[in-house]
């Protein structure tokens, strides 16, 4: 299939961007939690709100799209400039590497790194075919993991050595900002449509109006409770002392970054292929039931190999979440909706990334620690069990399809 000008401008400059957002990724998963613990002793609050710095900007992602829409700005232009502004930010917290400013810092930083995900996801259902748009994505997706296992590893070595040279990894992370808005600036775009009202969340009238949408939602939030609740407390297990680890920084990047990013790096095409030809709610509950078996194997066997057997099954189910989580509103929502439903998404996830891993600090002792990962794992099957009649009426949908198609041949 021949692509389009757009399809190719779009796809070239995601390969770019998507090495700068693994970069990117590791300091919202591995380092910047890692340097709240080790080095400036954080306690659990600052340590939640640094774990949930990329919620705060799922939680703002609806005025942001009413806001860009409103103004008739072009999606990726809007996004450039917001990366922009989180270029200035890290760059401000190397050059003063004190505990308030990093806290701030980083919350602001994964804030902007996260509240523009409803107009990339727009752009791609412009210009990606929706035929190509799982193996397209899936595609830069590899990329990204490619960076972020590269980056763990390399930046895991150097600060096991030396800590106190985290303000120079902290500078990169500004470079990668910078040069994220340098492809967003060059993407291809058009306004968003401003039809949908004028209060600023004015995507909510979808959840009313769309059974389905409203149903998945509900589903997502019970999975993605539990999985975020449980995703902060692999740092923190690996370690805190109180646990009874402690593991040296290497091994933490190796665990925690290394490992699931390299089988995500496998898994990645395999799971845009499929999403572009499975239905969509069997893909969601086999993803459920692999974080589920990650969450047990890695809290709950207090060794290296069920460790290491957590962090590949983690890998794994991530792959196929990274094209699920980002992509599945273009299979239902109407084309020129798909950054208002999105925005929907992204702040409920964003609500459930703010609270969960407050609540998993708040609960999490060494005492409970395995029965807490049994309980969400637990919420994750219920999550599963709510979408099996979704797709059981998508497979009677699809067959009355077939039968109306055979009448008019």
């Amino acid at each position: 299939m021949a692509q389009s000008r757009h399809t190719r401008i779009t796809y070239g400059l995601e390969l770019w961007r998507a090495l700068m957002n693994g970069v990117l990724e590791t300091a919202s998963t591995t380092f910047l939690l890692l340097i709240a613990v080790r080095w400036f002793g954080a306690g659990a609050l600052a340590k939640g709100l640094v774990a949930a710095g990329s919620s705060i900007g799922l939680l703002v992602s609806p005025l942001v799209v009413w806001h860009v829409s409103r103004r008739g700005w072009r999606p990726a232009q809007a996004a450039a400039s917001v990366a922009l502004m989180g270029a200035c930010l890290f760059a401000l917290m190397a050059l003063l590497p004190l505990g308030p400013v990093f806290i701030v810092g980083s919350v602001l930083g994964m804030t902007a790194m996260a509240g523009t995900i409803p107009l990339m996801t727009q752009i791609y259902q412009n210009n990606y075919p929706a035929a190509e748009r799982g193996k397209l994505f899936s595609r830069t997706v590899a990329v990204r993991i490619a960076a972020a296992t590269a980056f763990s590893y390399l930046a895991g070595r150097w600060l096991d050595a030396r800590l106190d040279h985290f303000p120079w990894l902290l500078l990169m992370f500004a470079v990668a900002f910078g040069v994220t808005a340098w492809c967003l600036r060059r993407m291809p775009s058009r306004p968003l449509s401003d039809e949908g009202g004028r209060h600023p969340w004015r995507a909510w009238r979808y959840v009313r109006e769309d059974r389905l949408f409203r149903q998945t939602l509900a589903a997502w939030m019970l999975m993605g409770w539990a999985n975020l609740m449980m995703w902060p407390l692999r740092v923190e297990y690996l370690a805190n002392e109180r646990f009874g680890l402690q593991l040296p920084v290497l091994t933490i990047a190796l665990l925690v970054g290394v490992i699931p990013n390299a089988v995500r790096l496998v898994m990645s095409p395999l799971w845009g292929w499929l999403f572009d030809r499975m239905n969509f709610f069997t893909l969601r509950v086999v993803l459920n039931l692999g974080f589920a078996l990650g969450i047990v194997a890695f809290f709950t066997g207090h060794s290296l190999p069920s460790l290491v057997v957590g962090a590949v099954v983690f890998g794994v189910a991530n792959a196929g979440g990274d094209v699920a989580w980002s992509l599945w509103v273009t299979k239902l929502a109407p084309p020129a909706r798909v950054a208002d439903y999105m925005s929907v998404h992204t702040f409920l996830t964003g609500v459930r990334g703010v609270l969960a891993p407050l609540s998993a600090y708040a609960l999490a002792t060494p005492d409970n620690l395995g029965w807490l990962a049994a309980g969400c794992a637990g919420l994750i099957l219920v999550a599963s069990a709510m979408l099996i009649p979704e797709i059981k009426v998508d497979r009677e949908r699809r067959r009355g399809t077939a039968l109306v198609e055979e009448v008019s041949e």
